[in-house]
């Protein structure tokens, strides 16, 4: 009697010949970030370009492909990708994609079949999907990096860290209406410019990069009135990702707040730091361990360079180095939880608490165990010990509605503002 056999389908490789063809499409995510790194692909012989559709046409079209029972950015991610293909900007036959595989717990680690799935079903087999991973999974030949583009992307985050941290800092208060936002688009140009001649990188250069942008930012005339302050923490897509969050920085805004969005950069330092955590509690290659050290060493290098500029300037509310946010999170939450945002999003808390940014929106896809851990479980511990925190956890998933999520937030701004009226 002859069995029934699965067919498997072998995965589309990125290979070399692809890389000289086609378009790699990537879901928008920290749009200042992006603007910044674009340029160093392109350097490195990758057209790269941001998907930036969103909203309810994305959302139904990845329900129509993905279960609703998947966390929230897989969704919207798969209807992002299929809209763009399907939008005829697009030759089917010559785009890939491109998505982040976390590894360890996180749903995120399966992601990139789910949605191989997903644009099978759609008739989209013959795309390759790129895995941006620091595990080494999935590995393509058309993806070869070089060093040097290494370091260029790692400067990117820098740049765009600081011109982030420095412009929500600087705009709530500005004389002259959009002075940050011309300042982020002159520097934007720059570094292009400086990534296309394949400069820009050196440790000398960003130095001085960094410490003559952040003056020209500190120079920008300001009148300073009581304004409250809010951080966002959470899962990093929902805080990144415009489309995702629903314009969560734009409401702020528009809500008079002055907004503190963490580093882009630390949190990659956290993950790197997790993966050798994971290394030295449960073992593994000595080879890939030694490599993950010497990566976090050079990180950590890096890191402490970019804040200690910004420590230079008594306008500026620098971001914390990891090794110190670890700490914050000892006797709060185990730091070998590398889960998700694992210990990152308490020891934020902390961090933000002190800094006078009391008022917190925890960002978190409904569903999502690592972040319900890492966020409704710390809340009351993290009130015990900084009674001063005024935090509000909004869940995004395809059935929220803006509207009940805005007026969440705007009762714990009217307490925000309560608490500012007392002090």
């Amino acid at each position: 009697m002859e069995q029934n056999k699965t067919h498997y389908r072998p995965r589309v490789k990125f290979t070399k010949k692809m890389k000289k063809e086609y378009t790699i499409l990537c879901p928008m995510m920290a749009p200042i970030h992006a603007s910044i790194i674009l340029p160093v692909f392109a350097k490195e012989g990758l057209n790269v370009k941001i998907i930036e559709s969103g909203g309810a046409e994305a959302i139904e079209k990845g329900l129509k492909y993905v279960h609703n029972d998947l966390c929230y950015p897989g969704v919207l991610v798969t209807g992002q990708m299929i809209n763009a293909v399907e939008s005829g900007k697009y030759d089917p036959d010559k785009i890939a994609m491109v998505i982040t595989q976390s590894g360890g717990g996180c749903r995120d680690s399966n992601y990139i079949n789910l949605m191989r799935k997903s644009m099978e079903r759609a008739g989209y087999s013959q795309i390759p999907f790129i895995s941006a991973n620091i595990w080494g999974m999935e590995l393509n030949s058309g993806i070869d990096i070089s060093i040097r583009g290494y370091r260029m992307l790692l400067s990117a985050l820098m740049y765009g860290d600081m011109m982030m941290i420095a412009a929500n800092q600087v705009r709530p208060y500005e004389v002259n209406k959009g002075d940050a936002d011309r300042m982020m688009q002159k520097w934007t140009a720059y570094f292009g410019e400086r990534y296309t001649k394949g400069k820009g990188y050196s440790h000398k250069e960003i130095k001085k990069n960094i410490r003559t942008m952040l003056q020209e930012f500190a120079d920008i005339e300001v009148k300073k009135v009581p304004k409250v302050k809010v951080a966002v923490v959470g899962e990093l897509y929902l805080k990144y990702s415009e489309p995702a969050n629903n314009g969560l920085e734009q409401f702020l805004r528009g809500q008079d707040c002055e907004t503190y969005f963490p580093s882009v950069l630390g949190f990659g330092i956290y993950k790197t730091n997790g993966a050798l955590e994971d290394l030295r509690l449960y073992g593994g290659k000595p080879m890939k361990r030694l490599i993950l050290e010497i990566a976090m060493k050079y990180m950590f290098h890096m890191e402490n360079m970019m804040i200690s500029i910004m420590e230079e300037f008594d306008c500026f509310v620098a971001p914390e180095r990891v090794e110190v946010l670890k700490k914050r999170a000892e006797g709060i939450i185990n730091t070998g939880n590398s889960m998700g945002e694992g210990w990152y999003i308490a020891a934020e808390m902390m961090e933000f608490v002190a800094h006078g940014y009391e008022n917190v929106i925890c960002v978190q896809p409904f569903g999502c165990l690592p972040c319900h851990v890492s966020v409704k479980g710390m809340l009351n511990k993290i009130r015990r010990i900084e009674p001063k925190l005024n935090a509000v956890d909004i869940e995004y998933d395809p059935g929220a509605t803006k509207v009940n999520q805005e007026n969440r937030i705007k009762l714990m701004l009217s307490v925000a503002r309560e608490n500012m009226k007392k002090e």
